[in-house]
């Protein structure tokens, strides 16, 4: 129980450095602009894209400069997380801030719509792993009994993007160019990689996952053809041409190849045993939906406001304001409900009905829909996504076993993404085929006005309002047809929403409602040891928070050992099992400190007859190891008393706390005990 770890941990990575408040702040702050870059890139450009469409070409392709963002971000969230294990997350979060610049910077310099959806999936690819690594760090740097406010306040960052994305792309696209939505990031990044490469600490694990590499391929080859499909059929291709059934057909031979894979892989990214739970099951289909109506609005509304209302891009990035508003106070309502109640079925339910009454409404829009009437069908679209949005982490967290804590939390979240990558897809889709012949018929009405009327919102309101409406409403009717095609995909999800089952909240479920950043998926490890330690960590946060605490766990072991004695025990047998050997200048080094600040702490444990002391060298006599074993006895048996659903009978539950021993109690413990061994 007592066994710290770092670098040295057998088994994976445990109690987080030594820093002070103010390293602690600056290492957080790094952390931080590294997910807002990442989080902010996938919403910043949807204001942009109108302007970016009349200065490169290529409308048909709009949709992909946010789908190949998504999905290299899909795809880099489930490697990285690995990698990071394998090589270390201070590494790996460097390497993909190095991808992501890289991407910005040919984004910023693209010269073609290919060229820049390239450097786009080249960002996503950086941002997949800014985003899982920075959650990732948190448990590094951050005490357990500090880390729920940290991560809440991470998750929150996503919610933060929604708003600021689109004014902030729309603020650039006015006053410097579209280039500078990426040139941004530069500067950012360099800023964050210097704090980061200086003030992060390394910390390495030394376990070595098993990655999916096939299965990985699959899906992401599969979901790409899918959707290269959904958005090439009708626009550039027709339906029942070759290239279009072939892609489909490939997409779903790539996709049943997965499953199959999947069952048989020895880690697989997508266990289908998952889906033997119900709740799973729709919880990722309702994720999916939610995506897929979340982000096709956000892409596709400010192409609206800008073409069919004349505002600039700022303003249309403002005008999606109603929208986040709404969703914001559903979903902050929703928890705290769901807190209170420990009942959370009926808000997917009540949020897909609103979210189709809100897509139904915006169907409706037109040039003489008025500022408030729009403003009140984007809110009301809005309350019906943050209504869903909220429970389906929760949902899934309070039901599947906690071996499978991990790939659940991060299957719901990779369902959500390609959710959106979807929805950006099909909206796109059906946009162009709507739009390309009523554009064309709107012109052949306005012989002398010029084609680029038709593509640049700017040009377009220069003319006289006679000779906008035609082109004006041609986008209107395309959008509105859009809004109208996925009413049904809403009505899908409260369809699916009534099968979802109410299974009673754990307290650590009941605990995480409250966080509003659960909402927006934040991306996290895939590992099931990191999800159960969250898990314990909110269940046992006012435990923490009880000074006594510690001195009821000590008890417990049956002992008279103190806080500081456990912390060396623990110290002294990470050492030996590692190295061979343990000594006092090598535990002080690895805590920063000056031998003589530890020495006490030994030399106590000797007197209890627990060490041997052989100059600097240590080792635990039977009685500290017979004392070592009723530690981690007392901490199994709290867990067995104090966390839902848990039995040490499981024999699933002995074997993932056999690898979580380190990485849990130790954070616990520790954390507590090396404050009063400083103390000394």
């Amino acid at each position: 129980m007592f066994v710290a770890s770092t670098a040295l941990s057998d088994g994976g990575v445990g109690a987080p450095v030594s820093l002070s408040r103010r390293q602690t702040n600056i290492v957080f702050a790094a952390i931080t602009l590294g997910l807002l870059l990442a989080a902010l890139d996938a919403t910043i450009v949807s204001t942009a894209l109108p302007t970016i469409v009349a200065d490169l070409g290529s409308a048909g392709h709009m949709s992909w400069v946010v789908t190949a963002y998504l999905l290299a971000e899909t795809v880099a969230t489930v490697l990285t997380g690995k990698f990071g294990d394998m090589f270390g997350r201070k590494t790996i979060f460097q390497l993909s801030a190095v991808i992501f610049v890289g991407g910005s910077v040919v984004c910023g310099v693209a010269q073609d719509m290919i060229m820049l959806i390239v450097a786009r999936a080249v960002q996503g690819i950086g941002a997949g792993g800014l985003m899982v690594t920075a959650m990732a760090l948190i448990a590094d740097v951050i005490p357990l009994r500090e880390r729920g406010r940290y991560q809440g306040a991470l998750g929150a960052v996503f919610g933060i993007t929604t708003v600021v994305g689109p004014t902030l792309g729309g603020l650039f696209t006015d006053h410097l160019t579209w280039r500078w939505v990426f040139y941004i990031n530069v500067p950012l990044a360099i800023v964050m990689l210097a704090v980061t490469a200086v003030a992060v600490p390394k910390v390495r694990a030394t376990v070595h996952p098993i990655i999916d590499y096939v299965g990985i391929a699959l899906v992401s080859v599969g979901a790409s053809g899918m959707i290269l499909a959904l958005s090439w059929a009708g626009n550039e291709y027709p339906w029942s041409s070759p290239v279009i059934i072939g892609l489909f057909a490939v997409s779903v031979v790539l996709l049943a190849a997965f499953v199959l894979v999947e069952r048989r892989a020895t880690e697989p990214m997508l266990p289908m045993r998952l889906f033997r739970n119900s709740v799973f099951t729709v919880c990722s289909i309702l994720s999916f939906i939610v995506g897929f109506a979340l982000l096709g609005v956000m892409t596709f509304l400010p192409t609206y406001l800008q073409f069919v209302d004349g505002v600039s891009a700022t303003a249309s990035g403002l005008r999606l304001l109603p929208l986040v508003i709404g969703l914001f106070i559903t979903s902050v309502l929703s928890g705290a409900l769901i807190s209170r109640t420990g009942r959370y079925r009926v808000f997917p339910i009540a949020g897909c009905a609103i979210m189709a009454v809100g897509l139904w409404l915006m169907s409706t829009m037109g040039p003489q829909t008025g500022f408030w009437v729009e403003s009140a069908y984007m809110f009301t679209l809005g309350l019906g996504i943050g209504l869903s949005m909220q429970v389906l982490t929760i949902a899934v967290q309070n039901t599947v076993r906690y071996a499978d804590l991990g790939t659940a939390t991060s299957g719901v979240t990779f369902f959500r993404t390609l959710g959106s990558a979807f929805g950006t897809a099909v909206f796109g889709s059906l946009f162009t085929n709507q739009l390309t012949p009523a554009l064309r018929s709107a012109m052949a009405q306005l012989p002398g006005v010029p084609p680029v009327a038709a593509q640049n919102p700017e040009a377009l309101q220069r003319l006289p309002a006679e000779l906008r409406a035609p082109i004006e409403a041609a986008y209107a009717d395309s959008i509105g047809y859009v809004f109208r095609w996925v009413v049904p995909v809403a009505l899908l999800g409260f369809v699916v929403a009534l099968f979802l089952k109410e299974v009673p909240l754990r307290d650590a479920a009941r605990e995480a409602a409250t966080d509003v950043g659960d909402a927006f998926s934040a991306p996290m490890s895939d590992d099931c040891v990191d999800q159960l330690e969250r898990a314990i960590g909110e269940t046992v946060r006012r435990e923490l928070g009880d000074r006594a605490f510690l001195a009821r766990m000590l008890a417990d072991a049956g002992g008279d050992v103190t806080p500081a004695q456990a912390w060396g025990l623990g110290q002294i047998h990470l050492f030996t099992t590692v190295r061979g050997h343990a000594d006092v200048p090598d535990i002080a080094r690895r805590f920063r400190l000056p031998p003589e600040v530890l020495r006490p702490v030994f030399e106590d444990l000797r007197q209890a007859g627990l060490v041997h002391l052989d100059g600097d060298t240590i080792t635990l006599t039977p009685a500290g190891h017979a004392r070592l074993d009723q530690l981690r006895a007392a901490w199994r048996h709290w867990l067995d008393a104090h966390l839902d659903d848990w039995t040490l009978t499981d024999p699933t539950n002995n074997a993932l706390l056999d690898r979580a021993l380190n990485q849990i109690a130790n954070r616990l413990v520790n954390e507590e005990a090396h404050r009063e061994t400083v103390a000394h």
